[in-house]
């Protein structure tokens, strides 16, 4: 009768035994150093993307081909070993999904293989290696955490707070911080909270007067559009009870709370001046202004955490300097408040621009809009339902897959071929909402879904901008609540914007929803633009779709990873970016900090400055 009872799941030919079957071939021929049969045991077309652990930097090398140049070049001092799933695998049309973990010459880590049968055999089709933690420099995380309270009788006794105290005290004045991050949104402050659980002295400075000012300070409608399981911070989730959409000011208090609790160091009303690289000293000499008195900080590594949106893009536009009415960025504007009854001209059809456009609306200001380019639209609900859902949401979490597991899963994905994962997505984003769609179209609206179809996310990847994620606005547009204009923006009159076509749009308030530039940006005003064209441009996958100049990279440019400029660092993007890459900066930063080799294979090259 055993004939007619289940398998075990790890016999021969199961999902579980086919993982099992692999690794331990992959760990043997890795540790034979056979570089020419590990590569062999990935498909024709295929993808592995390392985290740090074995490239001390983010890069995806693509078949066999690419993996023999990468274990090449970094086997011999990684010294990988240990490979063992971590759950049973699985398997679903044709491929199997495998958890495993690892360990290297100097840490531990992650990993997530995807494979597929080729020519008989089970071969990898995508891996994904991270480096999770640096042996002996582990965190103090739960049964290394601290005991905090210190048992017995001392007279050299001080406490927790007499410490914290000093810290504060000597920070930048008789200790100097190893790494400087410029930057206190969310960004930076991820990045410090990570910093100071890896032991490694920092220090992150910001010229507003508290914590989460850079969400306060934002025109007053201002919420998430991504979901609250999407945009948790590093350690410390937000409770169970928080809005899925959370508003900007609540977010601002959330950041300033979390900078206390996990005592990010953090200098307030700071900003920096200036920086210059002492070659002779091997360090940065930045100057900074703090509550109004100048400081000289001298940190060995400087962290660029200054936001991906956060350099406006202020196009010249003739006439400025002669309109009447108020003329500001869309990151400078205050709210709706003042405009009641007045005529406002909102330049731009992205996030920002129909935020800005519906709450001027809902408190009687005559709007319009002024389309210069095609926009991707996506309504929230449905991008949560066909887009997140199955990484990042109740339904997620109740199936198992915590944040952190989606963020692997997502990392897994390798950016050559995310689109097509994303297209099906969208189709059916466009099928469910077509009366939607038609209605804007009607309207006029230009939309478009991406260049190739592939929709929200992949646009954010590679350009950072053409998209809004619909949570109201745009039916104001469809119903000609808030008018449409088509055109370039060529001057401005005491009383007008004046378009292409010769169009002119009475105007009292002008917006300039126009958007952000590159982040070495911010490089060029603190350094000098030699430095930022040596760095090079910031963001984009080099896909040569719009706005993304090729060649292809595979990988985010300069961002969360060596630079051609030495010591120097970019960290940003979005909550979920902030939160997850963060990791790996942060041990990139700390092996340097311990001393650690870290010899980067393939180091960012730079083919745009701009």
């Amino acid at each position: 009768m055993t004939d007619t009872l289940e398998r075990p799941a790890t016999e021969e030919g199961s999902a579980p035994h086919r993982a099992d079957a692999w690794l331990s071939a992959f760990e043997e021929a890795l540790t034979a150093g056979d570089v020419e049969r590990a590569a062999g045991m990935f498909a024709a077309q295929s993808f592995w993307r390392d985290l740090v652990s074995f490239t001390w930097n983010l890069t995806t090398v693509e078949d066999p081909d690419g993996v023999r140049d990468l274990l090449g070049a970094t086997l011999e001092r990684t010294a990988p070993r240990a490979f063992a799933t971590s759950e049973p695998a699985t398997e679903d049309g044709g491929v199997v999904t495998a958890w495993f973990t690892f360990e290297t010459a100097v840490g531990r880590g992650t990993g997530l293989l995807r494979l597929k049968e080729e020519d008989g055999a089970d071969k990898a089709w995508t891996l994904l290696t991270t480096l999770d933690e640096l042996t002996g420099h582990e965190e103090p995380r739960r049964t290394r955490r601290p005991a905090g309270a210190e048992h017995g009788s001392s007279k050299e006794r001080t406490t927790w707070k007499e410490r914290r105290q000093a810290e504060a005290e000597s920070l930048g004045s008789t200790t100097q911080p190893y790494v400087l991050v410029v930057g206190g949104g969310q960004g930076g402050i991820a990045m410090g909270s990570r910093l100071r659980q890896m032991g490694v002295p920092a220090l992150v400075v910001d010229k507003h007067p508290r914590p989460g000012d850079q969400w306060r300070g934002r025109y007053k409608s201002l919420c998430l559009h991504d979901p609250v399981w999407y945009d948790h911070l590093p350690y410390l989730k937000f409770p169970d009870n928080w809005p899925v959409f959370a508003p900007k000011d609540k977010i601002g208090d959330w950041l300033e709370s979390y900078v206390n609790v996990m005592e990010v160091p953090y200098w307030s009303s700071t900003e920096a001046k200036s920086a210059t690289w002492n070659e002779e000293a091997g360090h940065w000499v930045v100057e900074v202004e703090k509550e109004g008195q100048p400081l000289t900080l001298r940190p060995t590594q400087l962290v660029f955490a200054t936001g991906m949106s956060g350099k406006p893009r202020m196009p010249e536009i003739e006439g400025a300097d002669v309109f009447r009415g108020d003329l500001h960025h869309s990151s400078r504007h205050p709210g709706p408040d003042a405009y009641r009854g007045k005529r406002a001209v909102v330049i731009g059809s992205n996030n920002s621009a129909f935020d800005i456009c519906g709450a001027l609306w809902e408190n009687d200001v005559d709007v319009t809009m002024v389309q210069r380019s095609s926009t991707h639209i996506v309504k929230s609900d449905s991008l949560m339902e066909y887009g997140l859902g199955d990484l990042y949401s109740e339904r997620a979490l109740d199936a198992g897959v915590t944040t952190e597991k989606a963020d692997l899963i997502f990392a897994s994905l390798p950016y050559r071929i995310l689109h097509e994962f994303q297209i099906p997505a969208y189709e059916k984003m466009a099928e469910v909402d077509h009366d939607f769609y038609d209605r804007l179209e009607k309207a006029g609206f230009w939309l478009d879904w991406g260049d190739d179809g592939s929709g929200l996310f992949m646009k954010y990847l590679r350009r950072g901008s053409g998209y809004y994620i619909d949570v109201g606005a745009a039916d104001l547009v469809a119903n000609g609540d808030v008018k449409l204009a088509h055109g370039q923006v060529v001057r401005l009159t005491e009383d007008a914007v004046v378009l292409d076509d010769g169009t002119e749009l009475p105007a009292d308030l002008v917006v300039l929803a126009t958007g952000y530039s590159s982040m070495n940006g911010w490089v060029a005003d603190l350094i000098d633009q030699e430095t930022a064209d040596r760095l090079g441009k910031v963001w984009g996958l080099g896909s040569d779709t719009t706005k993304d100049p090729g060649p292809w990279e595979g990988e985010q440019r300069n961002m969360w990873k060596p630079t051609q400029v030495p010591n120097l660092w970019m960290h940003g993007g979005n909550l979920h970016q902030s939160r997850h890459y963060s990791l790996y900066l942060a041990l990139q930063l700390a092996a340097r900090f311990h001393g650690i080799d870290t010899p980067v294979y393939r180091l960012q090259e730079v083919h745009h400055t701009s």
